[in-house]
Protein backbone atom coordinates (compact mmCIF):
# COMPACT_ATOMS: atom_id res chain seq x y z
CA UNK A 1 0.00 0.00 0.00
CA UNK A 2 2.84 2.36 0.89
CA UNK A 3 4.66 1.64 -2.38
CA UNK A 4 1.56 2.28 -4.52
CA UNK A 5 0.63 5.48 -2.66
CA UNK A 6 4.17 6.87 -2.94
CA UNK A 7 4.35 5.99 -6.65
CA UNK A 8 1.06 7.78 -7.38
CA UNK A 9 2.13 10.82 -5.32
CA UNK A 10 5.48 11.19 -7.09
CA UNK A 11 3.86 10.62 -10.48
CA UNK A 12 1.51 13.56 -9.85
CA UNK A 13 4.26 15.73 -8.38
CA UNK A 14 7.18 15.01 -10.74
CA UNK A 15 5.45 13.48 -13.78
CA UNK A 16 7.42 10.29 -13.23
CA UNK A 17 6.66 7.69 -10.57
CA UNK A 18 9.37 6.79 -8.07
CA UNK A 19 9.46 3.71 -5.88
CA UNK A 20 10.42 3.21 -2.25
CA UNK A 21 11.51 -0.41 -2.71
CA UNK A 22 13.30 -1.86 -5.73
CA UNK A 23 11.05 -4.92 -5.69
CA UNK A 24 8.18 -6.27 -3.67
CA UNK A 25 7.92 -8.19 -1.25
CA UNK A 26 10.42 -6.37 0.92
CA UNK A 27 12.87 -9.29 1.28
CA UNK A 28 13.43 -9.19 -2.50
CA UNK A 29 14.33 -5.50 -2.16
CA UNK A 30 17.10 -6.47 0.27
CA UNK A 31 18.30 -9.21 -2.11
CA UNK A 32 18.51 -6.68 -4.97
CA UNK A 33 20.45 -4.35 -2.65
CA UNK A 34 23.09 -7.07 -2.20
CA UNK A 35 22.28 -8.86 1.06
CA UNK A 36 22.48 -12.66 1.12
CA UNK A 37 19.23 -14.51 1.77
CA UNK A 38 20.52 -16.14 4.97
CA UNK A 39 21.38 -12.74 6.45
CA UNK A 40 17.92 -11.39 5.56
CA UNK A 41 16.17 -14.38 7.14
CA UNK A 42 18.29 -14.11 10.30
CA UNK A 43 17.52 -10.42 10.71
CA UNK A 44 13.80 -10.98 10.14
CA UNK A 45 13.88 -13.69 12.84
CA UNK A 46 15.63 -11.33 15.27
CA UNK A 47 13.12 -8.55 14.62
CA UNK A 48 10.23 -11.01 14.97
CA UNK A 49 11.51 -12.34 18.30
CA UNK A 50 12.10 -8.80 19.58
CA UNK A 51 8.56 -7.75 18.64
CA UNK A 52 7.10 -10.89 20.26
CA UNK A 53 8.95 -10.14 23.51
CA UNK A 54 7.84 -6.51 23.35
CA UNK A 55 4.21 -7.53 22.92
CA UNK A 56 4.37 -9.96 25.87
CA UNK A 57 5.99 -7.31 28.08
CA UNK A 58 3.36 -4.79 27.02
CA UNK A 59 0.57 -7.22 27.91
CA UNK A 60 2.13 -7.86 31.33
CA UNK A 61 2.22 -4.11 32.09
CA UNK A 62 -1.55 -3.83 31.86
Amino acid sequence: ILQVSWFKHTKRKYGEGRRIFKMSPVHHHFQKTGYHESKIVTRFWIVGIFLAILSIVTLKLR
